[in-house]
C-alpha cells in the first residue's frame, strides 16, 4: 500500500467510522459468536471490532509485518496466522463464519479472488456465512491507490461468481461507495 492508504488504514479516523458504522451495517445478520476466520486483516481494525464479538477468532493475513502486529496487538484473543486467503491452511469445515472487509481489491487477479471465494467456501461448516465488504470504483478510491495493487471487483458479477465458488443464499447490497455481501454454504 502507498503511505496515504497506509495512514488512512491505521487512522483514528478510519477505525471509529469502521467500529460505529460500517461493520455493525455489513455484520448486522452475520453470526459472529461460534468459529470465525477474518480473511486479510490488514492492520486489524477490524479485527478488533471482532474481537469483541464472543467468537473464536481466527485470522490469516498475506503480509508476515502486519500479521505480527495483528498478533502482537491482539495477544491470544485471535489466532493470527500469516498465509493466503487463496490458499487457506485449514482442513474442510473448520468455521462456522469466514468474513473479509476492504480487502478484496487488494487480491491481485479475478482469478485469485475466486480462488479465495472458494477456500472460504471450503472452510465453512455447511450453514455457514461468508461476509464482507469491499469499496466500489470512483476517482477518490483510485487516487488513494497509485501505486497499489487494485482488483476491484464489479458487485453486479458478484453473486455469479460467488454461486460459482459453492455458495448460495448470496445477497449483495450496495451503497455509493461500498458493497456488503453474504452468502452460505
Amino acid at each position: 500500500m502507498n503511505l496515504l492508504h497506509r495512514r488512512i488504514c491505521r487512522s483514528d479516523a478510519w477505525a471509529t467510522r469502521m467500529h460505529g458504522e460500517v461493520l455493525p451495517w455489513v455484520c448486522r445478520t452475520v453470526p459472529l459468536d461460534g468459529d470465525v476466520l477474518e480473511i486479510g486483516p490488514g492492520y486489524g481494525v477490524t479485527t478488533r471490532w471482532l474481537a469483541e464479538k464472543g467468537g473464536r477468532l481466527t485470522a490469516v493475513e498475506v503480509d508476515p509485518d502486519l500479521a505480527a502486529g495483528v498478533r502482537a496487538g491482539l495477544g491470544d484473543r485471535v489466532d493470527v496466522h500469516t498465509g493466503d486467503g487463496a490458499a487457506l491452511p485449514f482442513p474442510d469445515e473448520s468455521f462456522d463464519t469466514v468474513v473479509c472487509f476492504t480487502m478484496l481489491h487488494h487480491v491481485p487477479s479475478p482469478e485469485q479472488q475466486d480462488q479465495l471465494f472458494a477456500e472460504a467456501a471450503r472452510v465453512l461448516r455447511p450453514g455457514g456465512v461468508f461476509a464482507g465488504l469491499d469499496s466500489r470504483l470512483n476517482l477518490r478510491f483510485r487516487l488513494i491507490h497509485i501505486g497499489d495493487t487494485m482488483t476491484v471487483v464489479d458487485p453486479d458479477g458478484l453473486p455469479d461468481r460467488l454461486s460459482a465458488a459453492g455458495l448460495a443464499g448470496i445477497e449483495v447490497d450496495t451503497v455509493p461507495r461500498a458493497f456488503r455481501f453474504r452468502a452460505t454454504r
